[in-house]
């Protein structure tokens, strides 16, 4: 019987896969690479080989230029690939634009990376599809009972009563520049928001390759497009790193907004000078989580990186096999 760590094992690389010979998400260069989304930590430039979906390869190609591998093959949802008798498939995740689940496949063995997911609607990507799998490798960003995240729309109807209450005041919402913000902009559409949203500069490629995808973002400008201007009850989104940078002095006396899963730690809040936060994340909460593992119900779940111990004692107790891999280089995206 083959053992689920014969077809993909933990490396100080990333998670290998001997018989295919290549790696998923891996943390530095190497020959052969199946990455499930465009953000730094999963996406990285140098390998030889890349295989994503066309959406993820777009967003390398804007992050690291052309060059950013020696080949590329871009995977549909669906579409299987065998490398070495090894079958590589790929399955919507929910989290940013052509976020997938690795789907691997070898001798009857099933195993399921998840990258990063979460479950509930995005109006910019295509939503989670569990796949039944022997194995299923989960990541745990808020893999703990106390990150249950509120309703969106209720988190963007308070950004839309905020510029009504505060209309002599910009709003600032930093999200972070791939998948969140545009996600953001998206709910405020749905919210109502029909005005122009003024963007950082760092977003204006990503938020056109969304638009080259079909992702209707509605009227967007430059926040810098008129020198001089205050920007007194309109709405910018920029990444939260500008929030504390010379360039957010422009505005008038801004309310400061942070878009993101964290944000339900009021500690965190603070410390970054918050005076809205929004909880609004990119990745699944603890019922997302649990309940993907209880709809999957695989033979064993692995826990990349994130708040494992939660979760293997929630797997514990309703004996579920589980381990952790503890997998290092995985940053948690939302706090950039």
């Amino acid at each position: 019987m083959i053992r689920p760590e014969q077809l993909l094992c933990p490396t100080p690389a990333g998670l290998y896969c001997p018989p295919g010979d290549f790696y998923v998400d891996p943390v530095r260069p190497v020959a052969r690479a199946v990455i499930t989304h465009g953000h730094a930590d999963h996406a990285r430039s140098g390998h030889g080989a890349v295989l994503a979906t066309p959406e993820t390869l777009a967003i390398m190609d804007v992050r690291y230029g052309e060059a950013f591998t020696e080949s590329r093959q871009a995977s549909p949802y669906g579409q299987v690939t065998e490398q070495d008798g090894v079958q590589i498939s790929l399955a919507p995740a929910g989290h940013v634009l052509g976020s997938a689940q690795a789907v691997v496949r070898w001798k009857g063995l099933t195993m399921v990376v998840s990258g990063d997911y979460k479950r509930r609607r995005d109006p910019t990507c295509a939503g989670f599809e569990p796949v039944p799998c022997d194995v299923f490798i989960t990541e745990a960003t808020f893999g703990l009972p106390v990150f249950r995240h509120p309703n969106d729309a209720g988190e963007v109807a308070k950004v839309l009563a905020s510029v009504a209450q505060f209309p002599d005041r910009a709003h600032l919402l930093g999200a972070y520049a791939l998948g969140k913000a545009q996600r953001v902009i998206r709910l405020l559409r749905e919210g109502g928001w029909d005005r122009t949203i003024y963007v950082h500069g760092a977003m204006e490629r990503l938020n056109g390759l969304y638009a080259d995808f079909s992702v209707d973002l509605g009227p967007l400008a430059p926040a810098t497009e008129e020198k001089g201007r205050d920007f007194a009850g309109e709405i910018i989104v920029c990444p939260p790193s500008a929030m504390a940078d010379r360039w957010s002095r422009r505005f008038a006396e801004p309310v400061s907004a942070f878009c993101s899963g964290w944000m339900s730690v009021r500690a965190r809040a603070r410390q970054r000078g918050v005076e809205l936060p929004l909880i609004i994340s990119d990745h699944a909460d603890w019922d997302e989580l649990t309940a993907t593992l209880a709809e999957l119900s695989p033979g064993e779940v692995w826990i990349t990186h994130g708040r494992e111990e939660g979760l293997l004692r929630w797997c514990e107790l309703r004996n579920q096999p589980a381990r952790a891999l503890a997998l290092v280089g995985y940053e948690e995206d939302e706090e950039e």
